[in-house]
């Protein structure tokens, strides 16, 4: 199972207004393990950056003028995160956003049910307890010393470390996956793998004197002990 855990950075609050995405981060998950795919992308907003916007992100007019457009770049991000689920915090937020953008671009808006978001899992799992993703950080010990301002690609790292611990850990359904690659496991499933035996034995932890002693000791027990029978 593919989910993409994603997170954008705007300036302001409502696209509807004028507001755009100035950067796209997002963290690829298959099985509920991260795969070490990114995708990030900086992005000209085609407007000034108000103030309280670039407190939160640090992001100026500076450093956005030579980015590409989102219109530029629509088709790479649809490409990556593709009909998988969305793993977003306050995902309402995020989608709305994309999918103006999406739709100023001239390509079909992202269904709401392909997002899930983490934001009502965590209220629903610890109602009346703050929910933000700093607040979750705390409660589950992950680490977001790193996160002087929000930042899309690293919010979507320490997300995707949040989303886990919100499902109950790595590997949450206690499957024990084997060590190969996606493409390999969609051919065969899951289901028919199968331990191999090991290339190298491993060495005998016995010393000589300890299975001498454990001789004497069934010895000891007589023929009747269920040492001496054979299956």
């Amino acid at each position: 199972m593919r989910e993409i855990v994603l997170d954008t950075e705007t300036t302001g609050f409502e696209p509807t207004e004028g507001d755009r995405i100035v950067e796209i981060g997002a963290v690829e998950l298959f099985n509920h393990m991260p795969t070490g795919r990114t995708y990030h992308q900086y992005i000209n907003p085609q407007r000034a950056m108000p103030n309280a916007a670039f407190e939160v992100h640090g992001l100026g007019d500076d450093f956005l003028r030579d980015k590409p457009l989102f219109r530029d770049i629509a088709q790479a991000f649809m490409n990556f995160i593709g009909n998988d689920k969305l793993v977003i915090h306050n995902a309402s937020f995020d989608m709305k956003f994309l999918n103006h953008e999406l739709a100023a671009a001239g390509l079909p808006k992202l269904p709401a049910n392909q997002a899930l978001d983490t934001l009502a899992i965590a209220r629903q799992k610890f109602p009346g307890s703050p929910a933000s993703l700093d607040a979750l950080c705390r409660r589950f010990g992950v680490d977001n010393s790193g996160r002087e301002k929000h930042g899309a690609l690293l919010d979507s790292e320490i997300l995707a470390e949040v989303y886990l611990e919100l499902i109950g850990g790595r590997q949450p359904d206690f499957a024990l996956a084997p060590a190969t690659g996606k493409a390999e496991m969609d051919a065969r499933g899951d289901a028919e793998w199968r331990a191999q035996p090991r290339p190298t034995p491993l060495p005998p932890r016995l010393t000589e004197a300890e299975e001498q002693a454990h001789a004497l000791f069934i010895e000891k027990l007589g023929a009747a002990a269920i040492w001496t029978k054979r299956q």
